[in-house]
């Protein structure tokens, strides 16, 4: 055989047996366990969420799935371990707002959130919440306008840390207003609804994951929701743009990924997965319960959202000059 023919002939039987070997790989999948990183600590919403859609997945697949929490660094300890992960399907994260649009302008990152994952699937989005103390004389945006316009950065708003979705929805709704309203940074936990429900605070722009209990319990009062309608769960609360403020748009989304170059087949399962899941009722009236509107599950939608919120998010975190704690 002439030299030039015989490379071209072992090239096409090696490309074939790489295919045969990929197929196989895909049709074998899931032959082990399956790890789901929730980038936050154990025992909250976050933590719920991983680990009810990893037991729907888990069942839809055939297959164990373990959850391994690995928080810090503002989410991106995690998103940082998935991202270097073998590129398999076996290893997949828990990500969002803070891992692929927020924490990577504010923190280092050995990672780059638009070409490091495969999007699986988008799993929904919490609205953000304005909560005031119970006993707070403030009863809608506008008195908080009102209050702070009148005595410049007398109106504290509290977060979980700078650059947070708290603090980033807090400080778009202080440019959109024109106030100056007055930003404290809590490390973290719970410590700045703590304060807000003490009355040490006058108010948060919380997410209805972390919030609905505190709201179903009494503990705090919601003056506004972000959303385009009402909340059935929170009927009496008026939405944002009934509050004088229809531009201001910001939520907290929920994504699954897998490491970039992990194989479409194997994506493709994990989607469907996911998909399954989403559409369980036990999945929707829990998720229902924290806050969170299920999505698609669809792979292509989560893929179009990461570089709009990264772009857009990036902007407001620069135009506020916000930093990292």
């Amino acid at each position: 055989m002439h030299p030039i023919t015989r490379r071209a002939a072992l090239a096409a039987v090696a490309l074939a047996s790489a295919c045969c070997a990929g197929t196989a790989f895909a049709d074998t999948f899931p032959s082990k366990p399956i790890t789901v990183v929730v980038p936050y600590p154990a025992g909250g919403a976050n933590d719920m969420l991983g680990r009810l859609l990893g037991q729907k997945m888990g069942e839809a697949l055939g297959a164990t799935v373990i959850v391994d929490n690995k928080p810090g660094a503002g989410a991106l300890l995690g998103a940082n371990a998935v991202a270097k992960a073998a590129p398999d399907g076996y290893t997949v994260l828990v990500g969002g707002l803070a891992t692929h649009a927020a924490s990577p302008h504010l923190i280092k990152a050995d990672f780059n959130p638009l070409t490091d994952f495969e999007a699986i699937g988008l799993i929904g989005q919490a609205p953000i919440v304005v909560n005031v103390n119970v006993d707070s004389p403030y009863k809608s945006l506008k008195d908080l306008v009102d209050a702070d316009k009148k005595n410049p950065g007398s109106v504290m708003y509290g977060s979980s840390g700078n650059g947070s979705p708290l603090h980033l929805a807090g400080e778009l709704f202080t440019e959109m207003s024109g106030t100056k309203m007055t930003h404290v940074p809590y490390k973290g936990g719970n410590a700045h609804s703590l304060d807000l429900i003490g009355g040490r605070l006058h108010v948060i722009f919380d997410t209805t994951t972390a919030a609905m209990g505190q709201i179903k319990g009494g503990k705090v009062r919601p003056i506004a929701i972000g959303l385009a309608q009402r909340s059935a769960d929170l009927p009496t609360v008026p939405t944002f743009a009934e509050s004088g403020y229809p531009q201001w748009q910001f939520s907290a989304w929920y994504g699954l990924f897998a490491p970039a170059k992990t194989p479409k087949d194997v994506v493709a399962k994990l989607s469907g997965a996911l998909q399954k899941a989403l559409k369980n009722p036990e999945v929707i009236d829990k998720l229902r319960g924290v806050g969170v509107s299920t999505a698609s599950g669809d792979a292509a939608e989560l893929a179009r959202l990461v570089p709009i919120e990264y772009d857009r998010i990036g902007k407001l975190i620069k135009t506020a000059n916000i930093k990292a704690d």
